[in-house]
């Protein structure tokens, strides 16, 4: 039987948005390095290492999202990075523009999920 969106398995093509989500964030994140490192000011260190970490993160969590707390987890990402913006503005920047769309992805989730047949 075939969904609503004559997806075969709704399930892993949205575990494939966010992972692709992720995935790119994760990229974005590690080219934002260098920029930092040579026009940083302030904090640079501390926003360096954060940007390292969260890249680091992304990329394990591409794994992991058949799991329920992985999603949780992408959504804790945004959420530091947009508190990292206390330590330099581009990181703030940068939650901006992936916040909403894994915000958006979390959307889809719960509407291919809410419209599963049984």
């Amino acid at each position: 039987m075939s969904s609503p969106a004559g997806l075969k398995n709704p399930g892993a093509a949205v575990r494939g948005v966010g992972a692709a989500g992720l995935a790119v964030e994760g990229v974005v994140l590690l080219l934002a390095l260098l920029p930092l490192a040579k026009l940083g000011h302030g904090h640079t260190t501390a926003a360096i290492w954060l940007c390292a970490v969260l890249a680091v993160v992304c990329f394990l969590l591409c794994g992991f999202m058949k799991r329920s707390w992985a999603w949780i987890a992408g959504l804790l990402v945004q959420v530091v990075l947009l508190a990292g913006g206390f330590l330099h503005w581009s990181l703030l920047a940068l939650g901006l523009v992936f916040g909403p769309a894994w915000l958006y992805a979390l959307y889809v989730r719960r509407s291919v999920y809410a419209n599963k047949p049984d």
